[in-house]
């Protein structure tokens, strides 16, 4: 079977994937003297977002983003402000894309794959992350799992997506740099391919799904899917 030619669309996670978070680097830098907490929190985020799916609860991924902060900054034994709050919110709102995302999806665009997002954030007022950042245009549709009120990887939300682009989910390839995005999406039945951007990596154990396809970045895996030129 020649996975490439039965994949239709390229449904594409936004944060980190496609978004660059270290700009939140010298915020974790300032308030806790230590920029790798940005990796904590975003932990704690994805856990606790994935917890209240599994409980059946919903609260909005960006209300989600800034009680984490706050907790881990009382693990810390620092007080997070309301103007450490704004200043975090202003950050999350204009994350810029990596430098390899505009040449990939101009690539994968005139290949003639449908493009697409899916996130785990709720829909914001133009202008939207992506639109500052650069890339909308690329994107038939940009989804939300809010629709759903569940977070990735629950099947929802891949069913959801499925539904609004009106493609079946084994015509869709869901790009992420988080395998627990890939496995959500293989396990509902799309292709999975994995971007190994710094701190993901690949997990090896038993009946773990492993990625359709891995790629260093978005260039690697357009060279992947449509030839290196």
């Amino acid at each position: 079977m020649n996975k490439i030619s039965d994949i239709d669309v390229l449904l594409f996670d936004v944060n980190e994937t496609l978004v660059d978070i270290t700009i939140l680097e010298p915020f974790f830098l300032r308030v806790f003297k230590n920029p790798l907490v940005l990796r904590s929190w975003f932990a704690e985020l994805v856990l606790y977002s994935q917890t209240m799916t599994a409980s059946g609860l919903y609260e909005p991924f960006g209300n989600l983003a800034v009680g984490v902060l706050r907790m881990v900054g009382s693990n810390h034994n620092i007080t997070i402000n309301d103007d450490d709050v704004s200043e975090f919110k202003s950050l999350l709102g204009n994350m810029p894309a990596h430098p390899d995302v505009i040449p990939a999806l101009t690539r994968l665009q005139t290949a003639g794959f449908r493009l697409a997002t899916l996130t785990n954030s709720a829909p914001t007022q133009s202008p939207t992350l992506l639109e500052k950042a650069g890339i909308s245009e690329f994107f038939e549709q940009q989804l939300s799992v809010d629709a759903v009120h569940a977070f990735k990887p629950h099947p929802a939300t891949y069913r959801h997506a499925a539904q609004e682009l009106a493609v079946e989910l084994d015509r869709i390839c869901l790009v992420a740099c988080h395998l627990w995005d890939t496995i959500g999406a293989q396990a509902a039945g799309s292709y999975g391919a994995f971007i190994t951007r710094p701190n993901n990596n690949i997990l090896i154990a038993e009946n773990v799904p492993q990625p359709d396809f891995v790629a260093r970045d978005l260039i690697d895996l357009a060279d992947q899917l449509v030839g290196r030129s």
